[in-house]
């Protein structure tokens, strides 16, 4: 088995990623505040989510050594013409709280008819150890709702009703979220590529 460098300074998408892995057994899991020298500030330059995970991945590896994986997300709104997508995180500012964000997508969205606020999270996760840089990716659509609801989750999770149900994600437990969850689907994927480099160098 494994160990792997779970690659966020964001506590929150540390712990779920932790989590969601940690139902795949199929890696020992490091979390960055174990790791002397984790790098705090990792400037996110890209114009992707793919060159955003790649930066962070590619600088966590060098400066720890350790095989890690370093994802970026983005929620993309159809109404907005794929708005906030790669600066989900700073849509409110480079500053800006979840609440921030989240007030503002309510409001560039307030004329905006049910039917037509459809929209997708999107994760892409880098994989990076001593051979080679992989990419996942998963996605998860749904619909922003008109007004925030539940306590749970973190970022946008609290306007985001994924497809198929009528709840936001902050209204569900973390398991029901994260077996459905653009992150979870991602992380789906980069399993099995693992299982393939391991069946292959065994």
């Amino acid at each position: 088995m494994i160990t792997l460098l779970v690659g966020s300074n964001n506590v929150h998408k540390a712990e779920e990623l932790r989590a969601i892995l940690e139902t795949q057994n199929i890696a020992q899991i490091l979390m960055p505040s174990a790791i002397q020298g984790f790098p705090q500030e990792i400037p996110e330059t890209g114009t992707t989510l793919e060159e955003n995970a790649y930066i962070k991945a590619v600088t966590i590896f060098h400066t720890t050594g350790i095989t890690c994986i370093a994802d970026d997300t983005g929620l993309e709104v159809d109404a907005l013409q794929g708005a906030p997508g790669v600066y989900t995180a700073r849509y409110a500012g480079g500053n800006a709280t979840y609440a921030d964000n989240r007030a503002k997508l309510l409001d560039a969205l307030k004329n905006t008819p049910p039917e037509k606020r459809t929209a997708r999270f999107r994760t892409v996760i880098c994989y990076h150890d001593a051979l080679r840089v992989s990419f996942a990716e998963g996605v998860c659509e749904g619909r922003i709702s008109e007004v925030e609801s539940g306590s749970g989750g973190f970022g946008y999770d609290a306007v985001f009703v994924p497809d198929g149900f009528s709840t936001t994600f902050a209204e569900m437990d973390a398991t029901a979220k994260n077996a459905i969850s653009h992150r979870g689907r991602a992380l789906q994927e980069l399993s099995r590529l693992l299982r393939e480099y391991h069946k292959h160098e065994e």
